[in-house]
């Protein structure tokens, strides 16, 4: 029997800014051995614009999941006049950075509204599919580098548990990075996993069940991005709509379908096309985004109420944190609570 997890490095070449990739179909095969002893996998993504789709979702859409992610893009066309997309105001960047940087505002809004995640776990079972989501995967014709991880392991054990409060503003609508410095959470958890000595593991942060009207995501914490894209979002969850439905947006009272809303009606006019010649219509596909699109924003954000960071190994081989270069947790909401803090429950396990 082999021992611990086995720490797997691949590499993913996109074929078009979005693509869906199967990634166990892309393991080579020494990969496929080397985990088939295992009955687990952790899946891991170092971008912020490709990811995994949690289990329990990517189980409901199946063989609709593109079908899906076309409706996100088509709510979040690219180069709809977004903050982060505004090169010129990116104080963050010089002139080369600028040359080069990707214009790819609907791409995080997609990730993040769409359910994706950096770090996921699927039983390693060669009949189901586990999905490596790239919603910018080529710029200006070029394929992006992507890196993913795959570790296999047998048991996943609580090694340690603890409570963390987040302080809030008075906005009502917030995004709070938390590894900003000046809030010592990011330090705090780094001394928390340090202590209990995990190899590999997972940080799984959860909002406490009684908050309401707010969630959890990691992406870039970018201030055009999150203070302008991202609050626009959280206030008009379908503000981005392709320009020929607006008029319905200004008018939702002529829209008729109130039975679900009308957000959900737009959305199903957006995509009649696709949903007709797929025969989707009444299918998981509007149920889900009826419940994950649709205002307000409690169900916008309905299906991510917790994180989770991969434990493990670094490129300087420390261990702690495995984050991509723009990863952060954040914690955004879109009305004010009861406290002027919001707490998270902070669980650490080991990959045995």
């Amino acid at each position: 029997m082999t021992d611990g997890p086995i720490d797997l490095t691949l590499e993913v070449a996109p074929r078009s800014r979005f693509d869906v990739v199967e990634l166990r179909a892309r393991l080579p095969v020494e990969y496929r051995e080397a985990l088939a002893p295992y009955p687990s996998c952790l899946y891991w993504s170092a971008h912020t614009t490709a990811g995994f789709l949690d289990r329990s979702l990517a189980a409901r859409l199946g063989p609709a999941l593109p079908t899906y992610f076309d409706a996100l893009r088509r709510i979040f066309p690219e180069g709809a006049g977004y903050a982060h997309d505004r090169l010129e105001r990116r104080q963050e960047l010089d002139e080369a950075q600028r040359a080069v940087e990707s214009k790819n505002a609907d791409s995080h809004l997609a990730f993040i509204a769409g359910g994706l995640r950096p770090c996921v776990t699927y039983p390693n079972r060669s009949d189901e599919p586990v999905c490596f989501v790239d919603l910018d995967g080529v710029n200006e014709g070029r394929p992006r580098r992507r890196v993913t991880r795959v570790i296999g392991f047998r048991r996943e054990a609580v090694v340690a548990n603890t409570r963390i409060d987040v302080p809030m503003s008075r906005h009502p609508i917030e995004s709070v990075n938390l590894k900003d410095p000046k809030l010592g959470i990011y330090e705090r958890l780094a001394e928390f996993v340090a202590r209990a000595g995990v190899g590999r593991g997972r940080l799984h942060l959860a909002l406490d069940p009684g908050e309401r009207h707010a969630a959890l995501t990691v992406n870039e914490y970018e201030t055009l991005l999150m203070q302008h894209d991202l609050a626009a979002v959280l206030r008009k969850p379908l503000r981005f709509m392709a320009a020929q439905y607006r008029s319905a947006m200004a008018n939702p009272r002529a829209v008729p379908g109130k039975a679900l809303g009308y957000a959900k009606y737009d959305l199903v006019r957006v995509l009649n096309s696709s949903l007709e010649t797929l025969g989707l219509q009444g299918s998981i596909v509007e149920k889900v985004l009826a419940r994950t699109l649709a205002v307000p924003a409690a169900r916008f954000f309905r299906i991510r109420r917790s994180v989770h960071l991969l434990v493990a190994e670094r490129a300087d081989g420390r261990r702690g944190f495995v984050e991509g270069t723009y990863q952060s947790p954040i914690l955004v909401q879109w009305q004010r609570g009861p406290r002027q803090s919001r707490a998270l429950h902070v669980t650490l396990t080991r990959l045995q």
